[in-house]
């Protein structure tokens, strides 16, 4: 044997690890099998009302998404007596044992599946019955199936076993010594004392397993315990482990399945914890856990117990994992507001950490709204995945765009599925990119996605693994625990600026359209009506206007569709006909509770009854045209206030504009087109100047073939043009004080009716179009080439704006051609520039001086049918003088976001002649907006929400309506930060570069 070859004995060492494997369970007895199968899933006390099926392994029991009620029967052999006794249970489906009550009790899942087979077999398929049989137990057990792999994916929906069989427990064990030290011996260096030992005992070992008896099973354990026994020395790095089951909220299962998902895994998990007592384990997202209290409450109060116990983390900030780039900034606040509200109600828990593993990017915003919501540390990993430049950091600082730094780390291994096996450890020892200043690495362990959570193997490696010689110690303990550690390391670490931008993913910029569409509708809308409302109450309206545990529900769905998985356009099609039904609702419902708020506003100002009125929900006064019974009105409204229409209609209105089908102007800007359709010319009158760059075509409608899948497009899309839309018809006309030319184009299957549109007195230009878009495998893009040259292109994000490249100049430039902004992405040079505006578009490009905006594609994987559909969007270009901060151009993305509207008048006493309404407040810098006005949440006060929006330090004095007592600056949880002013209406505010205050208006008590 000292001559054999290293090889060989590895190859030997191999083998004899699959023969025992094949050891550990005995057969003995088949289980009777019945199902109750339904297309949707049935509560336990209707478990039989479904098709009944009765089953042997390879009958087929269902299609993809059937679920069923599974009925295990059968008793113990009696020549099992004296031995361990479990079931061996595979579906091709997930399952979930339920007690007598139908709680859940355990989680099994095919091992069949979709799952990454280099992170170790999914399946979950043993069920324990008695450590020591008596022979002829009764087994009766009943579970909840669903047709479906972890991923959703469909394989077979067969039985493939169901089966009384013997665990000989001996063997169970000595296959994690061997698979252990066999794998630690693969992970060492070659020619190392330590993996030379190794193979020698493994190689020996084998030769004592020939005789397949319980000696031989002794006599090897025995041989490999002096190898697990010996102990690391001192480490440089120190691993902390904790299970988890990264559970994608929806993503090719639909919602529905997620809940179930939730079940079998926290099931799994309670059942584990029984047999492993160090097992600590961690779980986000409160939508999930107010699934379970919702559906499953006895599993829920087991789940409470664990948490109280210490042994389950309830992790993550954010009430789901949501995407960071298309969600809003005031709806990134209420995830955080109500995801630790959550925790904090139910658990008793003040989550400090921002967990996020899988999100495709991560807005430079975050460290603030972190921060001042007392989250203290980030964990994701997702920045792995990177495609033209690694992450320079696993431990760092992220600083954000106001200078706020948070504690920020990605574990080394680069997954949150980690196998928890020796080369787990020997990835992070060898790859953590700042272990020379940090001892400390984070190893999440577990099948995640689709659900499961760790499973024995993963808990029997750990127990072997705690400090073994050669790999680095590792410790089961909760994520807090590592992050304390961490944190003390942390002035030793690099600071990473702005962004961290995932080079990869950028399809979901613009995947799934409508989605996105009723995403802003949405958020816009729950803005305007927690204005409205809140305006009512500031005007003396009682309590009860102020709908919120109404607005609270809207708010949480909309959450919930912000997961990483629905918002980006990633999942299956049945997703999406879900959220459009349910958003659809959800938009409606909204916009009637602003209807009856502002009615209520207007009546307690004092309007007359029946009297028409504008309101405006922004802070700045505005002069614009407004629809009121078919009539266009120009008119003159205060900030955030109601005005009477009449009286707030401008004696003096602009001259009309013109338009025939070679363009439109009016005073301040001409626009000429091509026999193509595109803008050929654009002339500021007020500058004197051309925007349109020379002898190039704007608003030029291109077709690009799309190869990709919902997350990724060709990074070269530009070398692949399908074609240009093209111009079927085109009509010109006027209607007082808007010139329209309406323009129909057509590509292939698809249709595109576009009014460009300019009204009198604007200086902007709007593309109000409807696209019936049938394509696959196809995009299309408006392109802007602007007389205008600048390196930086400036575009909105949540609370502010970024800067990003104009240039390719590195691999980083290079790596952000497709960019995420919100409501403008502008080009300036420091005497002018061009804004492009929009209503519900994610997806830009800015290369030199051209503006790109990403307006549909339709990719065929996972939805086929994604995005052939109708589309209604708006996006608009602004021209302007100085640079985007001197043109206020976020005024211009909001105001086109949040249209001046006109409603049927108030029901209150009738107002003095001549009495105008007092605005909600005034603010005297043109720096500040108000994002959000609400109620609190745990009183009547009102809560009012500012941040800076052009990057630099500003004074504002806030001028209320009406006094209060007391003006207090909280933070984004509503905690006390400090007093501002007791008896007062005014409020005098300093703030840094995009910097967010947040103030509480304690209303005085009414005599």
């Amino acid at each position: 044997m000292p001559y054999e070859t290293k090889t060989i004995m590895m190859g030997r060492a191999k083998q004899t690890l699959e023969v025992i494997r094949e050891r550990v369970y005995t057969k003995i007895a088949s289980l009777e099998v019945n199902a109750w199968r339904t297309p949707e899933p049935v509560p336990f006390e209707r478990r039989t009302s479904g098709e009944p099926i009765a089953l042997r392994p390879g009958d087929k029991w269902g299609e993809l998404w059937d679920c069923a009620w599974f009925r295990f029967s059968g008793s113990v052999p009696a020549d099992a007596a004296g031995c361990k006794v479990v079931l061996l249970i595979d579906v091709n489906g997930e399952l979930c044992l339920v007690d007598e009550n139908g709680a859940p009790v355990q989680g099994l899942t095919n091992v069949n599946s979709e799952f990454d087979f280099s992170l170790g077999l999914p399946g979950k398929r043993v069920v324990d019955v008695t450590d020591c049989a008596r022979g002829g137990e009764a087994i009766d057990l009943w579970a909840d199936a669903g047709c479906n792999d972890l991923f959703g994916l469909y394989r077979s929906g067969t039985l493939k076993e169901a089966d009384i069989a013997i665990c000989h427990e001996e063997t169970r064990r000595l296959f994690y010594d061997y698979e252990v030290l066999l794998e630690l011996a693969e992970q060492l260096p070659e020619n190392s004392a330590r993996r030379n030992r190794l193979l020698h005992k493994l190689y020996e070992a084998s030769y004592v397993l020939e005789n397949a008896d319980d000696g031989a099973v002794a006599a090897a354990r025995e041989l490999l315990r002096t190898e697990l026994d010996k102990k690391g020395g001192d480490p440089d790095v120190t691993v902390s482990a904790i299970g988890h089951a990264h559970i994608d909220l929806a993503w090719l299962w639909p919602i529905r399945e997620t809940i179930r998902k939730g079940a079998r895994t926290f099931s799994t998990v309670l059942r584990n914890m029984e047999k492993y007592p160090d097992y600590v384990f961690g779980a986000s997202q409160p939508q999930l856990y107010q699934w379970m209290k919702e559906h499953y409450p006895k599993l829920y109060g087991r789940i409470k117990e664990k948490i109280s116990e210490g042994r389950w983390e309830v992790q993550g900030a954010m009430w789901v994992e949501p995407d960071s780039n298309v969600s809003g900034g005031e709806a990134l606040v209420r995830q955080i507001l109500y995801g630790k509200r959550f925790f904090k109600q139910e658990f008793g828990e003040d989550v400090r950490m921002l967990w996020v593993p899988d999100i495709f990017g991560y807005s430079a915003s975050l460290p603030q709204l972190l921060k001042k919501a007392g989250v203290d540390y980030v964990m994701t990993q997702k920045l792995s995945w990177s495609v033209y430049n690694d992450h320079p950091h696993h431990s760092f600082l992220w600083e954000g765009i106001d200078g706020t730094k948070v504690l920020t780390h990605l574990p080394p291994e680069d997954t949150y599925n980690s196998p928890a096996a020796p080369r787990s450890l020997a990835k992070i020892e060898r790859e953590y990119l700042d272990s020379g200043v940090s001892g400390h690495a984070l190893m999440l362990y577990g099948i995640g996605d689709g659900g499961g959570g760790p499973g024995e193997e993963h808990l029997e490696r750990l127990e072997r693994l705690r400090n073994l010689q050669g790999l680095v110690p590792v410790v089961q303990e909760p994520s807090i625990a590592f992050f304390r550690k961490l944190e003390q390391e942390q002035e030793r670490f690099e600071t990473w600026r702005g962004e961290l931008y995932l080079e990869k993913h950028q399809g979901t910029l613009t995947s799934q359209a409508r989605n996105k569409w009723y995403n802003r509708k949405l958020e816009k809308a729950l803005r305007e009506v927690e204005f409205a409302a809140s305006l009512a109450l500031s005007l003396g309206a009682e309590a009860s206007v102020y709908p919120q545990a109404e607005l609270e529900t809207i708010w949480k769905e909309t959450l919930l569709y912000q997961f990483h998985d629905i918002l980006p356009g990633s999942s299956i099609g049945r997703v999406y006909d879900e959220s459009l039904e349910r958003y659809a609702a959800l938009y409606e419902r909204t916009l009637e509770l602003t209807e009856e708020a502002y009615a209520a506003a207007a009546a307690h100002a004092g309007l007359e009854p029946g009297e028409a009125f504008v309101a405006n929900s922004l802070p700045w006064e505005r002069r614009e045209w407004v629809s009121w019974n078919g009539q266009a009105f120009l008119v003159t409204v205060p900030p955030m206030s109601v005005a009477p229409l009449e009286r707030s209609v401008s004696e003096a209105s602009p001259a009309a504009p013109v338009a025939d089908e070679n363009g439109l102007e009016n005073e301040l800007l001409r626009v000429k087109l091509g026999s193509d359709g595109s803008i050929v010319s654009l002339y500021d009158k007020l500058a004197g100047r051309e925007t349109v760059a020379a002898g190039e075509q704007a608003n030029l409608l291109t077709v690009y073939h799309d190869r990709g899948d919902a997350w990724d497009f060709d990074r070269n899309y530009r070398q692949a043009v399908a074609g240009r839309m093209t111009r079927e018809s085109v009509t010109a006309y006027e209607n007082g004080s808007e010139a329209v030319v309406e323009q129909r184009f057509r590509f292939g299957e698809s249709t595109l009716t576009q009014k460009i549109v300019l009204r009198a007195g604007e200086r902007i230009v709007r593309f109000e179009t409807e696209a019936d878009w049938r394509e696959s495998g196809k995009m299309l893009r408006a392109s802007f080439p602007v007389d205008v040259r600048a390196d930086r292109v400036n575009c909105e994000i949540q609370f502010g704006s970024l800067q990003r490249q104009t240039h390719r100049n590195t691999r980083h430039d290079f790596a952000k051609d497709e960019i995420c902004a919100h409501q403008y992405i502008d080009l300036s040079q420091p005497d002018y520039g061009v804004s492009l505006l929009n209503d519900s578009k994610y997806g830009f490009s800015a290369l030199g001086s051209v503006l790109d905006i990403h307006l549909l594609r339709s990719p065929s994987y996972p939805d086929p049918r994604a995005d052939r559909a109708v589309h209604r969007f708006v996006y608009a270009l602004y021209p302007h003088e100085g640079d985007y901060v001197a043109a206020n151009t976020y005024r211009r993305g909001y105001e086109l976001n949040s249209p001046l509207t006109a409603f049927a008048g108030g029901k209150g006493e009738r107002r003095q002649a001549g009495a105008v309404p007092s605005p909600f407040v005034r603010i005297d810098s043109p720096r500040i907006m108000l994002e959000a006005v609400k109620k609190a949440e745990d009183s009547d006060d009102l809560i009012v929400r500012l941040y800076e929006t052009s990057g630099t330090r500003a004074e504002a004095v806030l001028s209320f309506g009406a006094a209060y007592a007391a003006i207090d600056e909280v933070d984004l949880m509503e905690n006390p930060v400090a007093g501002l002013g007791e008896n007062t209406d005014t409020a005098k505010l300093t703030f840094g570069p995009f910097e967010i205050r947040t103030l509480r208006l304690r209303k005085a008590a009414r005599s």
